[in-house]
């Protein structure tokens, strides 16, 4: 990974902990003994938005409603981040297999380049890490209502002769409750084993 491209990465993190960092409760707090989320003292109601999912259905909070959901912004052409966090998240699923269905966690990738990320290619992209997953994408206006509303920096760089182009983004991952409401941040590192002791925690305390 370049050293630009770490610099913007880190950079997105400070900027998505700062957003929520009045809103947390301290980890040592019930539900007790989390290792790696951070959790709102309160869940915050997220922002109404309208986009599309991999099948080109709508895509709004409404269908973020009723079950638990890992959030995750990406792009398909990301060389690291993406796709090792999605295949983290892939091992997550395995490691909660054993809980009911209503506290099944369900997983959205929003792109953060929509430019170039279609339905199809979504639909390929995250199909090839579980094909529970859900790509969605929608007009630039739309993602970046969501992107500023959760403090998740984008930075798209130049486009290079062949018309390229690199995305920087925030690195972590949203946890929305059943209510449609952001709940949980995990920031990087990401570990799947860490994370499904923490998201089991979370909903038995609910």
């Amino acid at each position: 990974m370049k050293r630009a491209h770490i610099a913007m990465v880190l950079l997105a993190g400070v900027v998505a902990g700062s957003l929520v960092a009045h809103f947390i409760k301290n980890r040592g707090a019930a539900p007790s003994q989390l290792e790696h989320a951070t959790l709102l003292a309160e869940p915050r109601a997220l922002p109404a938005f309208e986009l599309i999912d991999q099948a080109g259905a709508p895509f709004g909070v409404q269908r973020l409603r009723g079950q638990w959901t890992f959030l995750f912004f990406g792009f398909v052409n990301c060389p690291d981040v993406c796709p090792t966090t999605l295949a983290m998240l892939a091992q997550l699923r395995n490691a909660l297999a054993d809980l009911p269905d209503p506290d099944q966690p369900g997983v959205v990738l929003v792109t953060v380049d929509p430019g170039r990320d279609t339905p199809p290619a979504l639909a390929r992209y995250v199909g090839h890490f579980d094909p529970s997953f859900t790509g969605v994408t929608g007009s630039p206006g739309a993602i970046g209502s969501l992107t500023q509303a959760l403090g998740v920096a984008v930075v798209v760089g130049p486009a290079a002769a062949d018309g390229n182009y690199s995305v920087d983004h925030t690195a972590a991952i949203f946890l929305v409750d059943p209510e449609g409401r952001f709940a949980a941040l995990f920031n990087t590192p990401h570990e799947a084993g860490a994370m499904a002791r923490d998201y089991r925690r979370i909903v038995a305390a609910r």
